[in-house]
């Protein structure tokens, strides 16, 4: 599994800067992985009236990743490892409990749903997003009961944050080469909440 090859051949099939790039999973070793690219860029639809077109949002993707994935720890190593070559600041983890647990709040479960890919509108048939993800839904059911981890970063490289990005740690494409320096164990989480491991580094003095 390299995720960091998946969305780049995303990039390059698409030809559009990307947002930003999420990747969730349900605690249970080998259960298929949730993969969202969310585009930066708009499409001219037709709004139902003759001669007249509404800019609309480009979808985002979503694409499973089925993996024989053991742990954790994995999918953390898989994605400092993207994050790093896409020249992203930080890496973001978010370890969630269940939002079918009692006390769970309305927030929550809308989280959830976001977390995997479903309009909270409960429009799934719009193009909003384009999934290529055909156990989405039972994925969100179980993230739902056992909680779920998602990972997200921002990429500089093929991404709309390249343009003004003040990082001394990139390079001139706005990647950055192998290996990622940051260890797995800084992401490691298990309890709810987030963790984030910062990547980029400036170590001159900006100006105003």
């Amino acid at each position: 599994m390299d995720v960091f090859r998946t969305v780049a051949a995303q990039v390059e099939a698409v030809r559009l800067p990307l947002f930003s790039v999420t990747l969730t999973a349900v605690p249970r070793g080998r259960t298929p992985l949730l993969l969202m690219l969310h585009w930066h860029g708009f499409r001219t639809e037709p709004e139902g009236r003759p001669n007249r077109k509404v800019a609309e949002p480009v979808p985002s993707s979503a694409l499973q990743i089925n993996a024989d994935w053991l742990d954790l720890a994995q999918l953390d190593g898989i994605m400092l490892d993207a994050a790093w070559q896409f020249g992203a600041w930080d890496l973001a983890r978010e370890d969630r409990r269940g939002c079918n647990t009692a006390g769970a709040s309305e927030r929550e479960a809308l989280e959830c749903r976001q977390a995997f890919g479903d309009d909270p509108l409960g429009r799934l048939g719009d193009t909003r997003m384009v999934a290529e993800a055909p156990d989405r839904e039972d994925l969100m059911h179980l993230g739902a009961r056992v909680g779920y981890v998602r990972w997200a970063f921002r990429p500089v490289r093929g991404g709309v944050w390249r343009e003004g990005a003040e990082d001394d740690t990139l390079a001139p494409d706005g990647g950055r080469a192998p290996p990622c320096p940051a260890g797995v164990g800084q992401t490691a989480g298990g309890r709810a909440g987030m963790t984030r491991v910062r990547l980029g580094r400036i170590s001159r003095l900006i100006l105003p």
